[in-house]
Parts: C-alpha cells; structure tokens; sequence
C-alpha cells in the first residue's frame, strides 16, 4: 500500500534529523577535499613577491602599473552531484523493519545535504525497467528534502525489473558536463546479456563522469533462514517459486550463489577502478561513507 502523504512527511522528517545529526565537520571536510572542482578559475591579481611563480605574471597590469603583478586562480568548486537510484520492485524488500529503498533515500539525503553545505548542486534520476523521474540539479536544503521524499515514495510503490542501462543512457543524454554521480542499487541484473551491456556502459560513463557505486542490500538476501516450505514472490517479474528451507542443501546453495554474486560485483568495481561501498538494511552506513571519503581524499594526495 501507498504511504500517504502525511506518513511519507513524517519518514522525510525523521530522515532530516538523522542525517543532520550524522554530518559534522570532519563529514564535510573530507566532502571538499574529496571531489575535485571543474577546473579553476580567475581570482584576483596581487603585487608580486619573492618566491611567485613568474609565470603567472599578469603582464598588461605590469605593464600599466609600472609594477610587476600576478594573476591568482581558486579552484571553480561548484561541482553537480547527480543520483541515479533504482527504485525496482526489489527495492521494496527490506527483512528487519527498513527496505532497500529506505536506505537508499536516507543515504541520498545524507550525501546530499552534505553537497548542499559545500555549496554544491544535487538532482535525481529515479529508475527501474524505465526512467520514472528526473529533478535537474539545484541548490538549497528544499532540494536534498525533496530527493529524499521522490526515493521514499517512489520506493514504497516500487515495482518492475532493474535495468540500469536504461538509467546510465538517460543520464548520458542529459549530463553534458561531467557531474559526480551516485549509482545506488541492489544490482539485480536478470540475464548475462544484460550484465555484459550494464559493465561496457559503467565504463563508458565512467569515463565522462565521476562515478560511485552505493550498493543496497539486506542481510536475508544473502542467508536463507530454515522456516520450513515456503512461497518467494520475486518482486520483480512476479514469478512464484516454492521452496524447502529446511534443506540444509538449498541453503547453502543459496547463501553460495549470494557470495558468488557480491564477488563478481565488487570484482568488476575494482578492475574497472571505480570507488564503491556496500551497505546493508541491518547495519550504519555513516562508517562506509566516512571510509568512502577518506580513501577519495587520501588518492588526490
């Protein structure tokens, strides 16, 4: 069932709070000193000392002034953040009292509000099987609320499968000028065609744009319980299956296929050189994203 709108404010407010009380100084710092500006640009001119660079001698003001000059630049910060979320019907799953999608509006909102506070802009792609909503990048504190309610919402009637091609395609045909973009998903990706067309478009774009993968998942996504004969609904395509939990056989099969899974992933992460964290409904995130920004920071060294 739908949230209605006074349950979903009261979501967007307790997520406010929360990611309000996580961001402190160090959060921050390590935002600004993590992702680069587009370039820089011209600051002002000053009189020249000993030491300066002359090259960056300003030599039409020398030259009126009589006096040696030089020009300073600043780094251009004002960076676009865009998120590309998967809002798919696996994304409404969630064991433990928070979904997929929860998590994935909270982290969203806290990235966000961090860009917000270093004066940068933030906009949103929502997808699943097709692209449901696009909110262009803006500043200001509405907009990371904003967000924030678009995942909830949009996650709490989450349906369809995960195609995140779809997603990638939409962003390269609206994003002329290289943004950071947080990729957040489960990674659900049906068949082998469809991952090999996922992996050469991560790449693609990876190359035109600042690229991180925010993985989403739940802790019962990678362990069967023994509850005896069961029927799974997968959320995406609807398909019924029936299965016996009780065999100690299919859950270890499971749990393996599970592990073989996430390795794949974060191999494919890792070889194509691409930062990524992996967060789980049943655990904080502020370490992961903290470790997130401390290993950006540390590689601009």
């Amino acid at each position: 069932m739908a949230l209605d709108v006074k349950e979903l404010m009261a979501k967007v407010g307790r997520i406010r709070l929360l990611t309000n009380r996580l961001i402190d100084d160090e959060l921050s710092g390590n935002y600004h000193s993590t992702f680069k500006g587009q370039g820089v640009e011209f600051d002002e001119v000053r009189p020249y000392e000993i030491g300066d660079d002359v090259r960056s001698i300003d030599w039409n003001v020398t030259a009126r002034t009589g006096m040696p000059f030089i020009k300073r630049y600043s780094e251009e910060r004002e960076l676009t953040i865009l998120f590309l979320v998967d809002v798919s019907g696996s994304l409404s799953y969630g064991s433990l009292g928070k979904t997929k999608a929860e998590l994935a509006a909270e982290v969203t909102a806290l990235l966000a509000l961090t860009a917000i506070r270093n004066q940068d802009k933030v906009g949103l792609i929502l997808f699943s099987d097709k692209i449901l909503k696009y909110i262009p990048p803006r500043k200001g504190r509405d907009s990371v609320m904003r967000l924030a309610r678009e995942v909830l919402a949009a996650g709490d009637e989450a349906q369809g499968g995960t195609d995140i091609v779809e997603g990638f395609k939409f962003l390269n045909s609206i994003s002329k000028r290289r943004a950071v973009v947080f990729l957040l998903s489960d990674f659900i990706i049906a068949s082998i065609s469809a991952r090999e067309e996922f992996e050469k478009l991560v790449r693609a774009t990876a190359r035109r744009h600042d690229m991180i993968s925010v993985s989403v998942s739940d802790p019962a996504e990678g362990e069967m319980p023994d509850v005896g004969v069961v029927e799974l609904e997968d959320p995406e395509t609807g398909e019924i299956t029936i299965v016996d939990t009780s065999s100690a056989a299919v859950r270890k099969a499971f749990a393996e296929t599970a592990q073989a899974e996430k390795l794949e992933l974060e191999r494919f992460f890792v070889k194509s050189s691409l930062d990524a964290i992996s967060l789980s409904t049943d655990k904080p995130y502020i370490d992961e994203v903290r470790s997130l920004f401390r290993r950006r920071a540390c590689k601009r060294k």
